[in-house]
């Protein structure tokens, strides 16, 4: 699976804001620019596992990933039926990333109880693993990694899962991933990306893009961890620092990024680009950063 995903890849959420036609068009279109893997979310927009399907459909050679599925969006034998059946119909294609996602999308969105993360997840994988499935045809499951970013979730990544999918982090951390995994597991690590060099554009994209996440506990706990200052850096739409650190200006500065992650342990680096708006589909933007990064 790692040779199928490549070294590069890109994430995004942009495609909820096209039109089913137009979405498999998009994807067609980034499955001939070659790039390896394609990574998305789930939150506020298409279900995961029924967009995967879509996407995998659109393309030729394209892994698909979800980057990440919720636990709290289908019990355990949903899920584990959803993800055989990807598996069998685009066979080494489909990668399963699960998360545990954040208290308001659980609780307010959703209207379950936000359980202990490991714990959470510890008992959701126990169910996978339990879960029946008797359709005819393959009976393989894909490889699923764990949105991983504090010690015991990636320790627990590296005894249940393939790897981990780390969003929002530097370096450093991905070289702490690497060591926490041991040496064969599959670290996919996401990286947000401004194509253009103008400084007020890109901090204007940083702020946006960093916005929602200063807000959740998760990433505050875990940029505390990574050095950043929980009273100087997670304010709103992030410090200058933490700006910085988190989002890429300019193709150099990219290029340099991901040899930076690759040299620290990543197996994969996925690129998410941001576009001018958070609904904007940055499509001239990933035609440019195809012949910067492939």
């Amino acid at each position: 699976m790692t040779a199928a995903l490549g070294r590069v890849g890109l994430w995004t959420s942009a495609l909820d804001a096209l039109e089913v036609p137009a979405a498999r068009d998009q994807v067609a279109e980034l499955d001939a620019q070659g790039w390896g893997a394609l990574w998305f979310g789930e939150a506020y927009g298409r279900e995961a596992f029924t967009a995967a399907q879509l996407y995998l459909g659109a393309s030729e050679r394209l892994v698909v990933a979800t980057g990440i599925a919720s636990i709290y969006g289908r019990d355990a034998v949903a899920a584990n039926g959803a993800a055989r059946t990807l598996e069998a119909a685009f066979p080494g294609r489909f990668v399963l990333g699960l998360g545990v996602s954040h208290a308001p999308l659980v609780e307010r969105m959703r209207g379950h109880a936000y359980g202990r993360p490991v714990a959470a997840m510890r008992d959701y994988l126990d169910a996978l693993d339990g879960a029946p499935y008797a359709a005819a045809g393959s009976v393989a499951a894909p490889p699923r990694v764990l949105a991983a970013l504090g010690p015991r979730m990636l320790e627990l990544a590296r005894e249940r899962a393939q790897g981990a999918h780390p969003y929002l982090v530097t370096p450093e951390h991905t070289a702490q991933a690497r060591a926490a995994l041991g040496p064969d597991a599959l670290l996919a690590v996401e990286q947000a990306v401004v194509l253009g060099e103008d400084v007020d554009e890109w901090r204007r994209r940083a702020h946006w893009h960093l916005e929602i996440y200063t807000g959740l506990p998760n990433y505050r706990a875990s940029w505390e961890r990574q050095g950043f200052s929980a009273a100087d850096d997670a304010v709103r739409g992030g410090s200058e620092r933490l700006k910085q650190a988190m989002v890429v200006r300019g193709p150099d500065a990219i290029r340099a990024r991901v040899a930076e992650h690759l040299d620290a342990g990543a197996t994969h680096v996925c690129l998410q680009v941001l576009g001018s708006e958070v609904t904007d589909v940055p499509t001239e933007d990933w035609r440019r950063l195809a012949d910067v990064v492939l």
